[in-house]
Order: structure tokens, then C-alpha cells, then sequence
């Protein structure tokens, strides 16, 4: 998270720290025991539920009933399902049926998670042998088949693997962990015990699989993505004690990542965010099971890096879907950051550790990523779902359709985000009820035989109100409510309208007394408007009320469009002159966060509302901060490189960010001899002697430049550069700019795209040379010639 990094300092396990007033451990109430209250949060329900009906579980489950030889009963949905990865939907569904029946006790999606898992139940019969699956697999002639036929290889040893492609399938083991997560979750719904038995039996199939392979093999097929696949096989010896799922999934530990992180080393820039926080979750789980410290360790030491020094300032993380250096994220504020899935799943590693230990400073991070970024990722008009949350000046967000082929990722995700948003309002532990999250809500509280009420406006006004609407019977407890760490301590509490002089502590205010039905307990914060700098660097800010991230409003989104319907930002991205900022913010509507920034904005004032409000319009979420003078000296330079990447943005007719997985999908890249590079945080791609590397890019009418993009100190190479293959160019590095990347503009003869919608870029190294590595093509039209 944006700021001064969380402090989490955990207490041993299993042994109270007396200075806390806190319980030792603690759990939420059941989802099924709260129902949320007229809110955001409730409506978000509502279209997310309605979403799910609308989908046809048939269609879903077209390719499990085609390759087990049995008819599909629907056509398959496109996207994502109609790629390598189809049958990751699925098991994201399958949860969201259940938590949706949990929140709002919704029967029809009861009843439609029985019906798969009677599906699955039949696809599995059918194929004999355990498995049950609906990912594909292209082969090297291009054919796609069923992607069962890989792992028959793989027990052979024979292991292909770009990072997120095994042997022709798309994360295949990614897509297995979702459909056993969802099969998990039935069984934990309502007991149904098929889900389990379908479960165990796949679990038998890739027991054999791993058993196949030896340690080294192992890492080597760890080294692409499996998603929480740790995770389930120890959930499956929880709710089995059949210990030999408990080795599996002990084998699913990737070295490469996890022993740094054991040894408390942040090793992380570099590597795909979201591969690598299921791994954490299932380490945190295996930790709860075994008691081995090094895997708390790992997973505590990582939420504490990821939060505190990798984390932008709504609490997602990652750019380009890649985490990078430690306390640069102001080098990193780009139209690609924050992918929802990261935070889905940073948000569930937090409940696990504040199930170990009760800590308010959990919250704040679980708080700030659930209303800024959880919450801006649902279109409520639409119930469409992003992919990444844009933090740079101006650039939408871009949201599925309903009606549209997508099922990335962050849809499944964001099926599952939305589905339970009274999961963590409400805690236990030995006796005491903990409060975490100030969302409109009822609850039932059964250790207590309690019915609460939760009644606030916040974060939009500071007055949260607990009603004890039933009680058992009277008797002395604790209630904890929590205190923000953005607060400071200054929180105000009352019991039945009188003031309370609660316990303090690990931020909580605590109330301990005799509680009888009918009483109320009030916490009043303050909601001041503060500024948050980046980590590393003070001077690059963000503005929040309380939890709530403001972005200055630049604008609507042209009507029917989606974000990614929109071309770049063509405005001044804005920059924050003066030495005491905030006195120059002006209440316009305090009751809905809205503030107009008077003379201190560059080049004009601005007006500020919530971020995660901004669906459909355009936002300025971060701002270079200047003094006085310091602006008169930078104000030049900085206009002029604004002016720059403004004109190209605005020229821009396709961009290839080269070396990243969703772009090459995108573009259609092929390849031989050829691999993803990362350097100084920048992804790209090279090709080695008698390779090549190829993608399609969009093109338009007139004249056009085809960019590319090298780092200055590269030892000699040469190649070349084609188009529909017509070579534009053929390029030597050579130590061109030491210390800084450069770009380097080919033109592109009008004959090569004359009628056409879209070419083929190709680059092919030179006799015993290689290509680049380059790090990232554009292709933009080109400034009319000045007239004379």
C-alpha cells in the first residue's frame, strides 16, 4: 500500500501477548449468517447474482462433455473458453454459486452448482480414469485436442514450458486448481458429497502424475503457472486426513520463489503477481496444517513486501501484471496496472493471517483494497468486470460485457469478489466480537444466540452504529471495533449514547462490559483528507479521505463506449504546485467526498471525488508534487515530455508491449528461438541466430511509423524489420545510449498497408546475431509534412 510500510509484527503462535486485549485468533462469522443492508456493497450483490443467472452452465461445460465423448449440450463460450485455458471459468463459477447462496440464500444457484457437479460427476464416469478437465491443447501442427494428452508427457519427463505455456496448453494446472477450488466450495456449501468424490478422484489422478516425477522435474513443471493447486490438495487432506494429499501438495512448493521469501528476501520484481500469491495462500494453509514456521514465515514476510513496498495506493499491486523493484511504484503508474485477481487473492491471504492473530493494521490494507479496487473493478450499470484498474492520467478502465466473449482471469475473480461482501465484516474469537469493516449489515452471532445490526454511512460519514438486537442472554464480553491506522487512535465510542472509555490496543477501541439486548455501541472517526506519497518517492502523491482514494474527474468516456474502446488520454496529466496542499481543497459536497482544488493544480483547478465511483470516466489518481519554485524550474521540461507522450498516445494506432503473456495472446505472436527478457523492470523479447519472432498490429489509412524500443548498452546485434515481409528497416546496436532506454522510428511504405485493417511485424536477427532484445513496439501515424 501507497505510505509508510504496515507494521505487522506477528506474536508467537499460539500464545497470547499480555499487553493485547485481543483474542488470540478469530473467524468471521459465517457468510451465511449476514445480510447486507441497502449499500454499494448490497447492489454489487444484486448485479453480480443477476450476472451469474444469466450464464448457461452448458456452455461452460461444452468441452468437458466433448472430450470425455459425450454431446455437448451447448456451444461454447468464446474468449478465454475457447482458448488453451477453457474450463477456468468453471470452477470460479461454481464458487460464485456458492457464495451468492451463502450471502443472499439465492436457491437457484444451489441448485445450478448441484447440476455441474452431477455433469462432472457424469464426464468423469465417462472417461474412467479420474480425470475431468476441459482445457485444450494446441499441437505443433496447429490442431487443438483435448489437453489431457500433455500430462501423459509429462510423466514421461517430458516438459515444455514458457513460463505459461505447458507443452501447447495455456496454464493448464492453473485451470485444474479452480476447478478443485470450486468443487472444495460445493462441498463446503451444504455437504455435498459428489463434489467431494469427483474431487478425490481427480486428486488420484494427479497424484500419479506428480508421483511420475522426480524433484527436479518437478520444479521444472512448477516453473509455470499452477495457480492455488497447494492450497487445494491440503484443504482435500483437511476435510479427507488422508495424509497423502498432504504430501502432494507439499510438492507443490516452486523453490525459486518461495525460499527467498522463507529466508525473508524480497526477491520478488520480476515475477508474475498473480502466479505467485496463490502459492503464498497455499503455503499459509500447509502452515496452519503442519505447524512448520518457515511457511508462516513466508507468507507473512510476503504480505508484508507486497503491501508496504509493492503496492499502489488502492492496494492492488503490480504492473503489466509483474511485480517490480521494491518502492518504485512511481516509476510504475502506467495504463496497466492493478489486475484484479492479484487482489482477490491478496485480500483472502489477509484473512488467513488475521485469523492467526487479530491485527487492525490487516484491515486497514484488507479495507483500502476492498473499496478502491475491489469495487471499482464492477461496471454496477453492467455487472462487466476489469482486467487491470488504470492509474495513469486519464486512461478508463475497461470493463467485460455481459454480451461479449471474454472470461479473462478477473472475470472469474470478480464473479467470486462480488458474491460475498459480508465475508469479513464481522469476527470471533474466544468469546469476544471483533469489528472490521464498516458495511451496512445484519448478522446473527450464534455463539452469543445474537442478532446485530450495523447501521453507517461510511466512508462517507464517521458514525458507525452496533445494535445488540437480540441477546441470549445478558452477559460481560468484549466488543472490538476498529480504529484505523489513518486515525491516528482519535476515534470516539459510546454505549446508548454515553460516552465509553474504551481499551486501546493493536488498533482496536475495546468495550468490555455486561451487554444486554437493545444496547448500542457507536464509533465516531474522523474522516480527514490526507496525502500519501509512493514508496521511494515523496514527492509523488495521492489524495484520500479516511480509506477512500479521491481522483481528480477529467471526464466522461464517450457513451456506448468501454474503456477499452478509448483511445489515450490527449489532456495534461496535472501536477500539484504549493507547500500546504490541502488547505486549498474546498468542500462542494462533503456528504458524497466531493471537493474542488483550488489554485494549486497545474494547469488547472480540479475536482476530486471517490476513485472507485470513476466507471466510466476518466480519473488523475496520482500527481507529481512541486514547490513554488521548484515548479518555475521543472515546469518547462515537464510540459514538454507531457507534450511528448501525449502526441504519441494521441497518434497511437496499436501497441505490443513484447514479453508479457495477455499482449502476445493478443497479437497472435509466433515464434522460434525465441524468449521473454526482463531488464530494469521492463519486459521485452529477443530471438536468437535462425529464429524470429512475429505479431499482428493493427494499421490505418495514410502514412505510418513503426516504433521500437532498445536499452542503450547493448553489446553488438543486428537484424531485421518486416511488415507483411517487406523489410522497413534493419537495425545494429552497439552501446548507442549508455544507461537509458531509446526508441528508434521505422516509416512504413503506404503500398505495405494500403487496404489492409491490420500487418504482420516480424524481426529476424542477422547471421549468427540476434534480435534486440526489444522492449516494446508501437505503430502511430505519422505528423503531416509542415507546409512550406
Amino acid at each position: 500500500m501507497s505510505g509508510a510500510a504496515i507494521a505487522f509484527l506477528p506474536r508467537s503462535s499460539g500464545a497470547w501477548a499480555a499487553a493485547s486485549a485481543l483474542p488470540r485468533t478469530a473467524k468471521p462469522l459465517p457468510l451465511s449468517a449476514v445480510r447486507l443492508k441497502p449499500s454499494h456493497y448490497a447492489t454489487a450483490v444484486e448485479v453480480n447474482r443477476k450476472y451469474l443467472l444469466s450464464l448457461d452452465p452448458d456452455r461452460f461445460l461444452h468441452n468437458f462433455r466433448k472430450f470425455a465423448a459425450l454431446e455437448p449440450k451447448a456451444p461454447i463460450y468464446g474468449g478465454w473458453e475457447s482458448d488453451t485455458i477453457a474450463g477456468h471459468t468453471l470452477g470460479h463459477y461454481l464458487t460464485a454459486l456458492v457464495l451468492t447462496n451463502a450471502q443472499t440464500g439465492c436457491e437457484d444457484c444451489r441448485r445450478r452448482a448441484d447440476y455441474i457437479v452431477r455433469e462432472l460427476a457424469e464426464v468423469q464416469a465417462k472417461r474412467r480414469d479420474g480425470y475431468v478437465g476441459g482445457l485444450q491443447r494446441k499441437r505443433k501442427d496447429g490442431s487443438v485436442v483435448d489437453g489431457e494428452e500433455i500430462f501423459p508427457e509429462i510423466m514421461r519427463g517430458e516438459i515444455r514450458s514458457g513460463g505459461f505455456d505447458l507443452n501447447g496448453s495455456w496454464a493448464p494446472l492453473y485451470t485444474v486448481h479452480k476447478l478443485c477450488a470450486g468443487l472444495l466450495d460445493v462441498h463446503a456449501g451444504w455437504g455435498n458429497q459428489q463434489a467431494l468424490a469427483v474431487l478425490t478422484r481427480l486428486g488420484d489422478y494427479f497424484e500419479r502424475v506428480f508421483a511420475a516425477l522426480n524433484d527436479a522435474q518437478m520444479q521444472e513443471m512448477l516453473a509455470c503457472e499452477y495457480g492455488g493447486l497447494t492450497e487445494s490438495f491440503a484443504e482435500l487432506h483437511a476435510r479427507t486426513g488422508d495424509k497423502r494429499w498432504l504430501a502432494v501438495a507439499e510438492r507443490l512448493y516452486d523453490r525459486k520463489v518461495l525460499d527467498p521469501l522463507a529466508a525473508e528476501q524480497d526477491k520478488l520484481a520480476n515475477f508474475h503477481a498473480n502466479t505467485q500469491v496463490p502459492k503464498l495462500i497455499g503455503l499459509a494453509r500447509l502452515h496452519e496444517l503442519t505447524g512448520k514456521p518457515a511457511y508462516g514465515t513466508a507468507a507473512r514476510f510476503f504480505w508484508t513486501r507486497v503491501t508496504g513496498h509493492h503496492s499502489y495506493v488502492i492496494g492492488g499491486n503490480a504492473d503489466r501484471e509483474y511485480f517490480f523493484e521494491p518502492d518504485t511504484v512511481a516509476n510504475h503508474i502506467t495504463e496497466q496496472t492493478c489486475e484484479h485477481c492479484n487482489t482477490y487473492n491478496m485480500l483472502k491471504l489477509t484473512r488467513q493471517l488475521y485469523s492467526w492473530q487479530p491485527n487492525g493494521a490487516l484491515f486497514d490494507y484488507y479495507e483500502r483494497a476492498h473499496l478502491n479496487h475491489v469495487m471499482s473493478a464492477q461496471d454496477p450499470a453492467t455487472g462487466g468486470f476489469t482486467y487491470m484498474t488504470p492509474l495513469m492520467t486519464g486512461i478508463p478502465r475497461g470493463y467485460s460485457s455481459p454480451d461479449e466473449d471474454s472470461f479473462w482471469c478477473c472475470v472469474g475473480s470478480g464473479m467470486e469478489s462480488h458474491a460475498k461482501h459480508g465475508e469479513a465484516i464481522f469476527w470471533e474469537g474466544e468469546g469476544a466480537l471483533l469489528v472490521n469493516l464498516y458495511i451496512p449489515a445484519t448478522a446473527e452471532w450464534k455463539a452469543r444466540g445474537a442478532a446485530l445490526s450495523l447501521d453507517t454511512r461510511y466512508p462517507y460519514g464517521t458514525e458507525s452504529r452496533l445494535t445488540l438486537d437480540r441477546l441470549a442472554r445478558p452477559g460481560r464480553f468484549r466488543i472490538a471495533l476498529r480504529v484505523p491506522g489513518w486515525a491516528k487512535g482519535r476515534a470516539t465510542i459510546a454505549v446508548n449514547g454515553k460516552p465509553a472509555a474504551p481499551i486501546f490496543a493493536d488498533g482496536y477501541a475495546i468495550v468490555e462490559r455486561r451487554w444486554q439486548p437493545g444496547d448500542v455501541v457507536t464509533i465516531d472517526v474522523p474522516l480527514d483528507l490526507r496525502i500519501e506519497s509512493t514508496p521511494g518517492d515523496p514527492d509523488t502523491i495521492a489524495f484520500l479521505r479516511g480509506p477512500m482514494v479521491l481522483a481528480a474527474d477529467l471526464g466522461a468516456v464517450p457513451a456506448g463506449k468501454s474503456g477499452r474502446d478509448v483511445e489515450g488520454y490527449d489532456g495534461v496529466a496535472p501536477a500539484m504546485v504549493g507547500e500546504d496542499l490541502l488547505t486549498a481543497f474546498v468542500p462542494v459536497d462533503p456528504g458524497r467526498s466531493i471537493y474542488q482544488a483550488k489554485g494549486i493544480a497545474r494547469p488547472a483547478d480540479l475536482t476530486f471525488v471517490p476513485f472507485y465511483s470513476q466507471y466510466r470516466r476518466r480519473s488523475a489518481v496520482y500527481f507529481k508534487r512541486f514547490s513554488d519554485a521548484g515548479w518555475a524550474a521543472e515546469q518547462a521540461a515537464f510540459l514538454a515530455e507531457q507534450a511528448r507522450a501525449r502526441d504519441i498516445a494521441a497518434r497511437s494506432v496499436d501497441v505490443m508491449h513484447l514479453g508479457e503473456m495477455q499482449p502476445e495472446r493478443d497479437h497472435d505472436l509466433a515464434s522460434e528461438i525465441s524468449y521473454p527478457v526482463t531488464y530494469r523492470a521492463l519486459q521485452g523479447r529477443d530471438a536468437r541466430s535462425g529464429g524470429f519472432f512475429s505479431f499482428k498490429m493493427k494499421v490505418k489509412p495514410g502514412p505510418l511509423i513503426l516504433q521500437a524500443s532498445y536499452w542503450g548498452d547493448e553489446r553488438r546485434v543486428s537484424f531485421d524489420i518486416l511488415v507483411d515481409g517487406v523489410k522497413i528497416g534493419s537495425q545494429v546496436l552497439d552501446h548507442d545510449k549508455p544507461g537509458s532506454f531509446f526508441d528508434v522510428e521505422y516509416p512504413i511504405p503506404e503500398a505495405v498497408t494500403k487496404g489492409k485493417a491490420e500487418v504482420l511485424v516480424k524481426f529476424v536477427p542477422h547471421d549468427r546475431s540476434r534480435v534486440g532484445p526489444v522492449f516494446g513496439v508501437r505503430i502511430f501515424t505519422a505528423k503531416p509534412a509542415p507546409i512550406a
